[in-house]
């Protein structure tokens, strides 16, 4: 069993201010490479965004990953080259798999910050059709079975002291979108997490819990696999 936490401020921070962008991201994008920070298990991208009203990112390409948004303020619009054209709002799992290429534009359709987590997950087939999917208002504790990949996604939101089990798989991703959590227990050895940290854990995870400290909305990634590109 092995555990590595990124604190919020050790994201990279990217976007661009002067149009109303904020970024921060959790492993090597755009213009920031770091060859010891590429990606944990399937997941190569966990980017935090924060867009001003009207602010957003114009038409641009996707192909072979699969990018799961999930809004924690805020109406997201989004709009592609398959016809879909969405707002996504708070509670909404938002689905684009690229697949053989699709393009697509991402926009603040608020008056207020818009603020969601974007992640990409590698996939297990390439060059297949495009597909996109919104499930709304999605339950507490309802696992989001990602296609094409093998990953798991639980959104869990907990009052003050409700627990949570850490997913057992090969990889386990843990990122805290709001409020805080403890992680096992701090007199234990734990440790506490913020929002913006992540912990990235690998191994048997069997009996380990997450705890709200004032009450969290927490993502949890259940990773079966590496990816394979040939």
């Amino acid at each position: 069993m092995a555990q590595v936490v990124w604190r919020a401020e050790d994201r990279y921070p990217g976007g661009d201010p002067s149009a109303g962008i904020d970024t921060r991201h959790a492993f090597s994008f755009s213009g920031f490479y770091d060859p010891g920070n590429t990606g944990f298990g399937l997941l190569v991208a966990c980017n935090e965004e924060r867009l001003a009203p009207g602010a957003g990112f114009d038409t641009h390409p996707h192909r072979d990953v699969e990018i799961v948004t999930w809004v924690v303020e805020g109406e997201l619009e989004h709009t592609d080259s398959t016809g879909h054209a969405t707002v996504v709002r708070p509670g909404d799992v938002q689905r684009l798999g690229a697949g053989s290429g699709v393009r697509h534009s991402e926009r603040n359709a608020g008056t207020a910050e818009l603020r969601f987590v974007q992640m990409w997950l590698v996939p297990g087939v390439f060059g297949t059709a495009p597909e996109y999917e919104v499930v709304r208002g999605i339950a507490d504790s309802t696992p989001f079975a990602l296609p094409r990949t093998e990953a798991v996604l639980h959104v869990r939101r907990l009052a003050d002291g409700e627990r949570a089990a850490v997913p057992d798989a090969a990889y386990c991703y843990v990122h805290v979108a709001r409020g805080r959590v403890l992680l096992d227990d701090v007199a234990l050895d734990g440790v506490a997490l913020g929002a913006g940290d992540a912990a990235r854990l690998t191994g048997e995870q069997q009996g380990r819990e997450l705890r709200a400290e004032g009450g969290a909305e927490l993502l949890l990634w259940e990773i079966h696999a590496e990816p394979a590109y040939g």
